[in-house]
């Protein structure tokens, strides 16, 4: 019989299921679900329900719910062999937060398969909506904490990073302050991630290591609730935390729910989901120490795997638990595809092919030649929007090409220094590592080869990768990380790209001019 596991991501925009046979290594079954298209009732747009001030961004928990039992139901319609699956597990959107009253327990004890999943919720929250990781009302909260832990450096080398207005603890103290009577009848606050776990397990599910740090109350080496940013937060608040657990612990047998409704395996088990970020880490393949995956996206995204927690004294980094027992770091920078494709324009490039044959005019280094990209204000590093070029031609076509890819590569090598992790292969995923001459910036700046990865829904494949290690814990095998992804993880063939030592060598002495025109920037603005 095959060995059927089933990973779920509850992102911003949609439900996705990823289902594998782990004997045969193949993912065998994926759909997505998105919201405002399937369930039109709940008014959101992007996923996000509509408000007057900007920086509030919600979503309701009863969304989430009724997208699970829609992908449930399209399964079954799909002839999925939900009898066969011997272990769940899933990721949601990081940073997300979930508000339950007292009737939480009993409800999810007692779902009944007669009513929908709305029906049989409907009740039991405190706070009828959730701030998601969109928000960012929370400044003024933010502040407050970070000056009660002792500032940036203190704040992130104990709970992994610096306050963040999207971050739950922030959220939570704003809620604490602005409506004290919902807060006070707050029996759990879960994340999407738990409360999506509790829901399918019957019972209030704990928080994982990977997402309980996103929430600076973690503490992010003891992995506990930290007591002082617990107390910085809210009143009674520890209370109101669920358990911290690794990610793919095993809750509990699925909730009869879904075995009477669907035809799910009753012996299934309910494990312990994590954040999107933390699972997509495993969809990549990153399970040892020194691996780093890059996302060229709209923005440009760093992950990276460490043995050890190192925290990022400047708080621009993040420090989360990783499903492997390691830890992952996230690093974020705004202007990526963006300023690409600004400077695409600015010098009416007609498409990505010519762009890559002026940077291939161009040597390693750009003659010394420097460009500060930032379109966009800049969260890595911290600062407003601008464009510096340094003994750089604004008017040269072919220079500006290669020094956006410079920039953003030096850049990304400069902000990760913290990590002291040198990273020996990083797989890109996203738009633009389609481009030869951007990745070979990479490899040499960077100094080690680089593959291009494609991997579908890696945050749903990580949970179900995730759902698998659990089980087969839980059954007193000990897993090796690095099989069990091996035959889901692979790199596209034959796209490897070696660095040019001359090269690297080049770039070791540019990123000391790097910094310093970047520091010389940040002092003046």
């Amino acid at each position: 019989m095959a060995k059927l596991f089933l990973g779920l991501d509850s992102s911003t925009q949609s439900l996705s299921a990823v289902i594998i046979d782990l004997d045969a290594g193949k993912v065998i079954y994926e759909k997505s679900l998105n919201f405002d298209q399937a369930l039109p009732q709940f008014k959101t747009k992007n996923g996000v329900l509509p408000n007057r001030d900007p920086l509030v961004k919600h979503s309701s928990p009863l969304l989430w719910a009724a997208a699970l039992d829609l992908l449930f139901a399209q399964m079954k319609k799909d002839k999925v062999a939900l009898g066969k699956i011997i272990a769940i597990s899933g990721s949601g959107q990081q940073h997300g937060s979930v508000y339950l009253t007292e009737k939480a327990a009993e409800a999810l004890a007692n779902l009944n398969p007669k009513k929908s999943l709305v029906e049989n919720l409907d009740g039991i929250f405190s706070r009828k909506t959730s701030p998601i990781w969109m928000d960012s009302s929370t400044a003024k909260e933010c502040a407050e904490i970070r000056k009660k832990l002792g500032g940036i450096k203190f704040t992130a080398s104990r709970t992994g990073s610096d306050t963040f207005e999207r971050f739950t603890g922030p959220q939570v103290r704003k809620f604490y302050k602005t409506e004290p009577k919902a807060y006070e009848k707050t029996t759990h606050i879960a994340l999407v991630s738990s409360f999506m776990a509790s829901i399918l397990a019957g019972k209030i599910a704990p928080i994982d290591f990977g997402d309980g740090a996103g929430m600076n109350l973690m503490d992010i080496r003891k992995k506990n609730w930290n007591h002082d940013a617990v107390k910085a937060t809210a009143p009674s608040l520890v209370k109101k935390l669920p358990t911290l657990a690794p990610s793919g612990h095993v809750v509990g047998p699925v909730s009869p729910y879904f075995v009477q409704k669907y035809g799910l395996n009753p012996e299934a088990l309910a494990t312990v989901w994590t954040g999107d970020n933390p699972a997509s880490v495993i969809g990549l393949g990153l399970v040892k120490p020194g691996q780093v995956a890059i996302s060229l996206g709209t923005s440009d995204t760093f992950f990276g795997t460490m043995a050890q927690a190192h925290t990022d004294e400047n708080g621009e980094g993040h420090v989360f638990g990783s499903p492997t027992g390691d830890y992952m770091t996230l690093i974020c920078f705004k202007n990526g595809s963006l300023a690409r494709e600004k400077i695409r324009e600015l010098y009416k490039i007609s498409d990505w092919k010519k762009f890559g044959e002026h940077v291939a005019s161009t040597p390693s280094g750009n003659n010394d030649g420097v460009l500060l990209p930032w379109f966009e204000a800049e969260i890595v590093p911290r600062t407003k929007p601008g464009i510096h070029r340094f003994d750089l031609d604004e008017k040269n076509v072919a220079a500006n090409c290669r020094a956006i890819f410079e920039a953003q590569m030096l850049s990304m090598r400069l902000h990760s220094q913290w990590m002291q992790v040198a990273p020996e292969k990083i797989f890109v995923t996203g738009g633009a590592s389609s481009n030869p001459q951007l990745l070979q910036v990479l490899a040499d700046v960077m100094n080690c080869s680089v593959l291009r990865i494609e991997v579908s829904k890696s945050a749903a494949l990580g949970a179900a990768l995730q759902a698998a290690h659990g089980f087969l814990v839980h059954t007193g095998k000990s897993p090796k990380w690095d099989k069990l992804v091996a035959s889901f993880t692979k790199p596209v063939p034959g796209s490897e790209i070696h660095p040019d030592k001359k090269a690297a060598k080049i770039y070791d002495q540019l990123l000391e001019k790097y910094a310093s025109c970047e520091s010389d920037v940040l002092e003046i603005v």
